[in-house]
């Protein structure tokens, strides 16, 4: 009879495997900046991060390249472990292109179907929160923190995760107190600025609050439009060509599917982040 232990890993692995394929390309990419950034190499938290005082046109990659950069194996190796599950059930929700879409790019209608392209500068729910955050580390605060790191991206996820559970149960129970569950990423965050205070306490706020508004419904505005998903779908055959893709209209836990854990009508689409079919 096998042990325990080995019921676990076979669970793991097979989890890892079935992970879809941006969820894959994000863990990849990390774990390749962090080997980019052993000494010796190439100093990509210089590079990488978002630096207030290094935004410029030139370098406003920065808004897109700072979740990919850590500081260390530890910072990379946790992060990466709190992203996986939150971005395979976004991915597997809402599918691979508009993932991608919303957070490393939107499309541009330049007037033809054959002129959509993604952007690689304007994504959503990766420069939004970093632009709140330069906004108030320099207006407000006139100060010149850099950040790095994932973590951003996780509480962006809690934060939209925490609205969706709040519609249907709006309470946690803790002994006599009744908290709201919007407030449970808050308190992650206070939690995480207490053990480890290297964390940025300003960053991880922007990132929960986008996720507040993302899961409220407002980001849809931000996403693609349905048909033109379709339409690169089928154009470049990305359902045969890429291994573990979610199409748009995946039925299971896709776009257009239900999420185990809601109360969505069967077969309806989710509201947070449907783009526009026209």
């Amino acid at each position: 009879m096998p042990s325990i232990q080995g019921l676990n890993t076979l669970r793991a692995r097979s989890y890892i495997f079935r992970l879809p394929f941006f969820t894959r390309a994000i863990l990849l990419g990390i774990a390749c900046f962090w080997l980019a950034s052993l000494p010796g190499f190439w100093d990509v938290r210089v590079w990488g991060s978002l630096i207030p005082d290094k935004i410029s046109f030139a370098t406003g990659y920065r808004l897109n390249t700072f979740p990919l950069v850590h500081l260390n194996f530890i910072h990379a190796l946790l992060n990466a472990i709190a992203l996986t599950p939150l971005m395979e059930r976004f991915e597997s929700e809402y599918g691979t292109l508009t993932t991608l879409a919303l957070f490393f790019g939107r499309m541009h209608n330049n007037l033809s179907l054959d002129s959509y392209a993604v952007s690689l500068t304007e994504s959503a729910l990766t420069t939004i929160p970093a632009i709140l955050y330069l906004f108030i580390e320099i207006a407000i605060l006139r100060a010149n923190h850099a950040v790095m790191g994932a973590s951003m991206w996780v509480f962006l996820l809690l934060g939209m995760e925490a609205i969706r559970t709040y519609k249907s149960n709006p309470y946690l129970v803790i002994g006599t107190y009744h908290l709201p569950t919007w407030t449970t990423p808050l308190l992650m965050i206070i939690v995480v600025a207490a053990l480890m205070p290297s964390t940025s306490l300003l960053g991880h706020l922007c990132g929960v609050s986008v996720g507040y508004i993302a899961g409220l419904g407002y980001v849809k505005l931000f996403a693609p439009p349905e048909w033109a998903l379709r339409w690169i779908e089928s154009r470049l055959n990305l359902l045969a060509i890429l291994p573990h893709y979610v199409s748009v209209d995946q039925k299971t836990y896709g776009r257009f599917g239900v999420l185990p854990t809601t109360n969505r009508v069967a077969g309806s689409a989710p509201t947070e982040l449907v783009g526009g079919s026209s």
